[in-house]
């Protein structure tokens, strides 16, 4: 993969979500993200799947940026759950998946996994995420804009 998001195809090899509907975004294992016996440190996981599911909006044409500047709105992570399976290794290629789970007014649930080398290879952790839809200047819940809401 050339760097760029994809979603992908092929058999299902997991449960809960044909993997049409999965996002996929690589990360290489920089030293910066591991401890000192080169195992990345939990909650390099969590950027992992922050960096994944910003992807995947860039990838339906939603800029962060765009949503404040245009809209005043922001994400927040309200709740978070991660089942760490197997370790990741200094130098590995991840694949961190993301998918909507469940969609409300004013936020969003994802399942997220995260794979070493490909989807069919070792699991290494799966979570979810739940993102609230914010107003920016007081932090209260807002609507998510009916383009995003549209694109997924």
């Amino acid at each position: 993969m050339s760097g760029a998001g994809r979603m992908t195809e092929g058999k299902n090899t997991r449960e809960a979500w044909p993997v049409s509907r999965r996002f996929v975004w690589p990360v290489r294992v920089y030293h910066e993200d591991t401890d000192g016996q080169g195992v990345v440190y939990y909650a390099n996981y969590l950027k992992f799947m922050e960096r994944a599911r910003t992807e995947w909006l860039r990838a339906m044409g939603v800029e962060q940026t765009a949503l404040l500047q245009e809209h005043g709105l922001i994400f927040a992570v309200v709740h978070i759950e991660a089942n760490y399976r197997r370790p990741a290794r200094y130098g590995e290629l991840l694949q961190t998946t993301c998918a909507v789970e469940d969609a409300a007014r004013a936020s969003l649930t994802f399942k997220q996994e995260i794979f070493r080398d490909r989807l069919e290879g070792d699991l290494l952790l799966e979570g979810r995420v739940r993102v609230a839809c914010l107003d920016a200047a007081s932090h209260r819940p807002r609507a998510l804009p009916a383009s995003v809401l549209q694109e997924i």
